[in-house]
C-alpha cells in the first residue's frame, strides 16, 4: 500500500465531499432552524448529525458501486455519468447559489408531521424532539442529501483496478468521510459563532470556492471514465 496513493485519494475525496456538503453554508441554515433550542441541545444535535452523516457517506462510498455493478453498470459508465452529475451540481452551485440555499432551507424545515423545527419558531412553539429531526430532515436530505450520495458513489467508482491498491483507496476515502462528518459536527455546534464571524456575503464566497473545487473533481472523474473507454480502443489501433 502506497502512502502517497492513500493521501491522494484522501485529498480527492475530501475536496469532493466537503464541497458538496458545504458545512459553512449549512451552518447558517442550521442556526436558523434550531433557534428555539438551547446551546447544549444544539451541540448534542450537531453530534448526532455528524454520526449520521458519516454513516450515509460511508455507505455510499463502500456499497454504492458494488450495488450498481450488480445491476450491470460498468465502472466506466458510472464514472462518466457520475462525473457529469457532479459537474452539473457544481455548476448550479457556482452560478445559482441562492436557489440552492432556498432548497436547503426547505429541506431543513422538514414537515410538521415529522416533528421538524419551524423556520421561524414562535415563543409558544416547542421544537421537535432531537431524536426525530437529527436524521430527517437535518442529516438527510439537508446535510447529506442526494447530491452528496451521488458524489460519494462517484468517488467510490474511482477505485483502482489493482486489488493491491484498493486498501489504500478505501482507507483514504474513509478517512475523508470521517473528517467531513467531524467538520460538520464541529461547525454546526458553533453555528452561532460561524454566522457572527463570517457573515452571509463571505459564506457565499466560500460556497462558490467549494463549487469550483467540486467542478474540478467532477471533471477529473469524467476524464478517468473517458480514459477507461477510449484507452483500450486507441491501444488496439
Amino acid at each position: 500500500m502506497s502512502i502517497d496513493f492513500t493521501v491522494q485519494q484522501f485529498l480527492l475525496a475530501l475536496s469532493g465531499l466537503i464541497s458538496i456538503v458545504n458545512p459553512i453554508g449549512g451552518a447558517f441554515i442550521f442556526a436558523q432552524v434550531t433557534g428555539a433550542y438551547s446551546h447544549a441541545e444544539r451541540v448534542l444535535l450537531s453530534r448526532r448529525i455528524g454520526i449520521y452523516a458519516a454513516l450515509v457517506m460511508l455507505g455510499a462510498l463502500w456499497a454504492g458501486t458494488p450495488i450498481l455493478n450488480f445491476f450491470g453498470v460498468t465502472l466506466a459508465a458510472l464514472r462518466i455519468a457520475g462525473g457529469l452529475v457532479v459537474m452539473s451540481s457544481a455548476w448550479t452551485q457556482l452560478n445559482r447559489p441562492e436557489a440552492r440555499e432556498a432548497r436547503k432551507q426547505a429541506e431543513a424545515s422538514g414537515s410538521a408531521n415529522r416533528g421538524a423545527v419551524p423556520m421561524e419558531p414562535q415563543a409558544d412553539q416547542a421544537p421537535g424532539p432531537l431524536s426525530e429531526i437529527a436524521f430527517f430532515p437535518l442529516t438527510l436530505p439537508f446535510t447529506t442529501g442526494p447530491g452528496t450520495i451521488a458524489v460519494a458513489i462517484t468517488l467510490g467508482a474511482n477505485r483502482p483496478e489493482a486489488y493491491a491498491e484498493r486498501l489504500g483507496f478505501y482507507l483514504g476515502i474513509t478517512l475523508a468521510a470521517l473528517v467531513v462528518a467531524a467538520t460538520v459536527a464541529l461547525i454546526y455546534a458553533s453555528a452561532d459563532r460561524v454566522v457572527a464571524l463570517i457573515g452571509p456575503a463571505r459564506a457565499r464566497v466560500v460556497g462558490r470556492l467549494f463549487a469550483f473545487l467540486l467542478l474540478c473533481v467532477g471533471t477529473q472523474i469524467l476524464i478517468n471514465g473517458l480514459t477507461d473507454v477510449f484507452a483500450p480502443l486507441l491501444a488496439a489501433r
